[in-house]
């Protein structure tokens, strides 16, 4: 199966972010907006992984979250990937990603022993749109520099989600396939 391990976004916070992305909509820029159900921070891609790898995912995320706590997570402020110049993916970032960062990377040291490739410069970031061609690029870059410091809020990081990504004509089908608790 296709799988990535995630953090869902805290429901009361998804209303914010639907409104960020019809401020982008505004701009008229060929957008494609994350469905509200789809948000979250991917904390790591897996692609295709087995029955076999799977159990080892788990096991490690079970020993590894033993030794963590649940922790606050401000969402504050926008960016794009990869550059201002050529924009594809736009994102709303976290204020003081210490916690979020010290915990992706203490387990992206482990998927690297399974043989899964090392995140090189991990930023924590909670993709809301795709940008899909150059039309009024100038307009939107106004639009994200405007919403460059736009709070979000808090939530609570309690649980990460092992999802299953199904690709289809439509967009993304994600579904729940193990949850861990922090």
């Amino acid at each position: 199966m296709r799988a990535f391990l995630a953090v869902d976004v805290d429901s009361q916070l998804s209303y914010k972010i639907q409104k960020v992305q019809k401020d982008l909509i505004k701009t008229d820029a060929p957008l494609k907006l994350v469905e509200p159900e789809n948000l979250h921070f991917t904390f790591k891609f897996f692609g295709e992984i087995n029955q076999s790898q799977t159990e080892n995912i788990t096991r490690i995320m079970e020993e590894k979250l033993e030794n963590y706590q649940s922790f606050p997570l401000n969402i504050k402020g926008t960016g794009v990937f990869p550059h201002p110049g050529y924009m594809r993916v736009i994102w709303l970032g976290v204020e003081d990603p210490d916690k979020f960062s010290t915990l992706q990377m203490d387990l992206d040291e482990e998927f690297v022993k399974m043989g899964f490739k090392k995140e090189r410069s991990y930023i924590p970031h909670l993709t809301i749109a795709r940008v899909k061609g150059s039309h009024n690029k100038e307009v939107l870059a106004d639009m994200i520099k405007d919403l460059e410091e736009i709070e979000i809020g808090q939530m609570t990081v309690e649980r990460l989600v092992l999802k299953k990504s199904e690709l289809t004509p439509v967009g993304p089908i994600y579904t729940d396939v193990k949850d861990f608790y922090i």
